[in-house]
């Protein structure tokens, strides 16, 4: 059979590791990770996000973005200039590859904002950059901030995972935290904004599966200021992450027990002090619940999460070995990395798998 002539519903590839030291590696192993999963994407999209690989420029936003044009490269830089401090801006290194073909511009830039604009605004300092990359998202024609985070940075490209890799020389880069995503789209087009991950500040998603809530998902989150402007479903979960962690300040088990909630049946039959916490995140997050097959990877300063639906419709595996922690689609995937694992297990659906820096997992 071609490609593209038949639907796989259960396609796309996800794959992570994280150090829980915090030493720094190559992103080498999570592109020999994505690679081993090749025929779950179909050429229309892949990429990768990156932690703590900007060490040198720790305390800037790091900004990457496309640009379709030189003219809305002008536009884009003249409203960063307004808003921002830019300590340094160049060119993302790529190298060629022949199958990686209609590439923006691609840029950089380390900002932080300008203290007067920021004390005009009356908004903390990661509110006043996560609307600066909505104003430019939503109203500068040709030019999109795919990554803002600080020591972070997302990397992502229409291709396969391995080639868009090699396109952004990921070996070239260190980091305590790498995740990757090869994409096959079932309902939005394969282009260069739309492939995975989705970014919002230091959080990053990359999602195989589909989320039948979309609609109702995306209408809600539109109502706390969010612009939702890709028509994917995996821009609103990044947006909902944001909206549960940052805004509301809930721990990542408390989001995972909102995006992935038990069933009613479930909480009825937990303990007193834990079914008062469920019924309290259901009622009053119940717009902010996912439904339909999903499996996801949250990146975040610091941390990974790890996350299936709640009936666990779509393959996720967890590996350890010493400090490092391996998630991935299939099992493979990680033993191609790391053969000889001290544990191996798939989680349960509903259940989140969080990894923290200093080895925390809850």
């Amino acid at each position: 059979m071609k490609e593209g002539q038949i639907r796989i519903p259960s396609g796309c590839a996800i794959s992570g590791l994280i150090d829980k030291s915090g030493k720094r590696m190559s992103g080498e192993a999570v592109l020999r990770s994505i690679s081993v999963m090749h025929d779950r994407s179909n050429g229309l999209g892949g990429g990768f996000a990156a932690y703590g690989i900007y060490p040198e420029y720790k305390d800037f936003y790091a900004l990457h973005i496309f640009y379709d044009n030189s003219a809305s490269k002008k536009s884009c830089e003249e409203f960063l200039e307004q808003h921002f401090d830019i300590i340094n801006l160049s060119k993302i290194p790529t190298r060629k590859i022949k199958v990686i073909t209609e590439e923006p511009l691609i840029w950089r830039y380390f900002v932080t904002p300008l203290p007067t604009k920021l004390g005009g605004s009356q908004l903390d300092e990661r509110e006043f950059v996560a609307k600066c990359v909505f104003r430019v998202n939503t109203r500068i024609d040709g030019a999109y901030i795919f990554s803002s985070g600080k020591n972070m940075g997302v990397f992502k490209a229409v291709g396969y995972p391995e080639d868009i890799g090699r396109f952004y020389r990921l070996e070239e880069y260190e980091g305590y935290c790498f995740t990757a995503h090869g994409r096959y789209p079932t309902n939005t087009p394969g282009w260069w904004g739309g492939a995975h991950p989705f970014a919002l500040l230091d959080y990053s998603v990359v999602h195989n599966g589909e989320i039948s809530s979309y609609d109702a998902n995306r209408r809600t989150i539109e109502m706390y200021g969010y612009k939702c402007t890709l028509q994917t479903d995996t821009e609103v979960i990044t947006y909902i992450v944001d909206y549960l962690h940052r805004k509301k300040g809930l721990t990542f088990s408390e989001t995972a027990a909102v995006i992935a909630a038990p069933f009613w049946q479930t909480i009825e039959r937990m303990t007193p002090e834990k079914r008062e916490t469920h019924e309290y995140l259901r009622n009053v997050f119940s717009a902010q619940l996912f439904t339909g097959p999903f499996s996801i990877l949250v990146g975040f300063e610091g941390g990974l999460m790890a996350l299936n639906d709640r009936l666990k419709l779509r393959s996720m595996v967890v590996g350890e070995k010493g400090d490092l922690v391996y998630i991935a689609s299939e099992e493979a995937a990680i033993r191609i990395i790391e053969p000889n694992l001290s544990r191996v297990w798939s989680p349960m659906g509903g259940e989140p798998v969080i990894v923290r820096l200093n080895g925390d997992e809850v």
